[in-house]
């Protein structure tokens, strides 16, 4: 769903995990932008007609042998230029700066001290900021013509502005929603550096994907799950062919707890879509037997989710699409982004299904995030509860069983999470978390049931905090609503003797355990 780019931000794409963040983040100025390949020429954006462009991260070394560089000409100060991590260390590189292994690595919050105001920290207040890293690699000599804006302890160059025209750069990066005061960083520089014009809205995503939904030429069968995705996926898909769409609801017998009656309901009442429930379960399991990998997993789920649906094509048919509620945090995870991205896990939705499919996959919201999935709900008149549920990942709860899945601790993880979702709404914390959930593996403790020693498992319980899932912090609980997940799980849930509480961030971790 491109729109023009002129007077709008290109980020140019090397590969990062929060590169489309930055075009999220950008747009939620109100400005138009979209991910360019790396290799897009000055000339070239010139002849867009851009305000300004964003050199995003990337997991390369700058330095390395085969490193993906920029036209060396984007750095002549004609086009506004910001560069991220990555980027930050390749405008630092081409003016004549040294670019190294850091001494010390960062990952997560640093606290970076505003050396001077003005420029990218226009208008903030503050004299440090808590900041988002993710690095190994950091400049260790700036040339003359860079002042230096900003530092942390590891990082004396955390932040620069070139004397001689409009070049910044940020070691951190202030597109993650836990950096301190990052989109006061983006506004100076979209709206107060590059003046960019401010055309773009979800009302306007919606026009745009209703008209070019509405092209599709014969009918279009729609994976549903009850999240939100699938569910703004079905009703976008409602509105723009009516009656050319098909949903089905496939029960893997890897869902939450009460899952397919819950989500039976609300689709067809509420949504008021053609939908039909295919109960797959024996299937998944079956192929799931014996499997432990967790990548090997993804994909079994993702097979065994085409396996269903090109049945129920053949019984229901003739479809000519298949429609997913993809979102662009499953596409860069999968590294199938349009740049050297890194694999981190293969979605079951992405890296997942085979090739050879009958269909021609169809995902109206892959440049979306998660909360731009839920304004866009809203528009379309999603119910509030629907929105507010917790991500539930697609291949179920086989990523919440560590080792091979079995029924025992399928049966735990399904039973332990709804515990761990129970307490929070009771609690009032449900709608403040981003997701809560608990996963079991193969390890067995020592635990004392009645007096009596008894072996059993132990649950893992994770609530984080997140607005776009490509970043998540651990969520600071207090101690005596642990102390009631702990009572309630270990009086309820047959088989769980003890409990852990996970207190990593992403990164370095994920938010799903596989």
């Amino acid at each position: 769903m491109k729109s023009d780019l002129s007077g709008g931000i290109a980020v140019l794409d090397f590969g990062g995990q929060y590169a489309h963040l930055i075009c999220r983040r950008v747009r939620a100025l109100g400005v138009y932008s979209e991910l360019v390949p790396h290799s897009t020429t000055a000339k070239e954006l010139r002849e867009m007609g851009v305000a300004g462009a964003i050199l995003s991260g990337g997991p390369a070394s700058v330095y390395a042998k085969g490193a993906p560089q920029p036209d060396p000409r984007i750095f002549d100060g004609r086009v506004p230029v910001l560069g991220i991590c990555y980027g930050h260390q390749l405008l630092v590189r081409a003016l004549g700066g040294q670019v190294g292994r850091s001494t010390r690595r960062e990952y997560g919050r640093s606290m970076v001290k505003i050396l001077e105001k003005g420029g990218l920290f226009e208008g903030i207040d503050r004299t440090s900021l808590s900041c988002w890293m993710s690095h190994t690699d950091s400049p260790r000599a700036v040339p003359a013509g860079l002042r230096v804006t900003a530092a942390t302890e590891n990082s004396p160059y955390a932040a620069v502005e070139s004397s001689s025209g409009p070049l910044y750069g940020v070691q951190f990066h202030p597109e993650v929603s836990h950096t301190e005061e990052g989109q006061t960083v983006l506004s100076n520089f979209v709206l107060g550096v590059c003046g960019a014009r401010r055309s773009w809205s979800m009302e306007g995503f919606r026009k745009r994907s209703v008209a070019e939904l509405s092209k599709l030429d014969g009918r279009v069968l729609c994976a549903v799950s009850g999240g939100v995705d699938s569910s703004v996926t079905a009703a976008l898909l409602n509105e723009a062919v009516g009656s050319k769409l098909k949903c089905v609801f496939i029960d893997t017998g890897l869902l939450r707890d009460g899952e397919a009656a819950y989500v039976m309901k609300f689709l067809a009442r509420d949504l008021g879509v053609d939908v039909e429930l295919v109960d797959a379960s024996a299937a998944f399991l079956r192929a799931l037997r014996g499997v432990a990998d967790p990548e090997q997993k993804r994909k079994v789920v993702g097979k065994a989710f085409a396996d269903a649906f090109e049945r129920f094509a053949s019984q229901r048919g003739p479809f000519r699409y298949l429609a997913q509620g993809t979102l662009y945090p499953d596409v860069i995870e999968s590294g199938r982004s349009s740049a050297p991205a890194s694999v981190i896990k293969t979605h079951h939705n992405v890296g997942g299904l085979p090739p050879g499919l009958s269909m021609k996959v169809v995902e109206p919201l892959r440049e979306l995030y998660k909360d731009e999935v839920r304004e866009l709900g809203a528009i379309l008149g999603l119910p509030k509860k629907v929105l507010a549920r917790h991500p539930f990942p697609g291949p179920g709860l086989a990523v919440r069983v560590i080792g091979e899945v079995t029924e025992e601790k399928l049966r735990i993880a399904r039973e332990s999470s709804r515990v761990v979702e129970e307490v929070l709404e009771e609690e009032g914390l449900y709608d403040r978390v981003w997701q809560a959930f608990a996963y079991v593996g193969d390890d067995e403790v020592t635990g004392v049931l009645g007096d009596e020693r008894r072996l059993g498992r132990q649950v893992t319980v994770k609530v984080v905090e997140s607005v776009d899932a490509m970043t998540a912090d651990w969520s600071r609980l207090q101690p005596e609503v642990l102390e009631r997940v702990s009572t309630r799980l270990t009086n309820e849930v047959e088989g769980v003797v003890a409990v852990a509480y996970l207190v990593s961030s992403k990164p370095p971790a994920t938010i799903e355990p596989q």
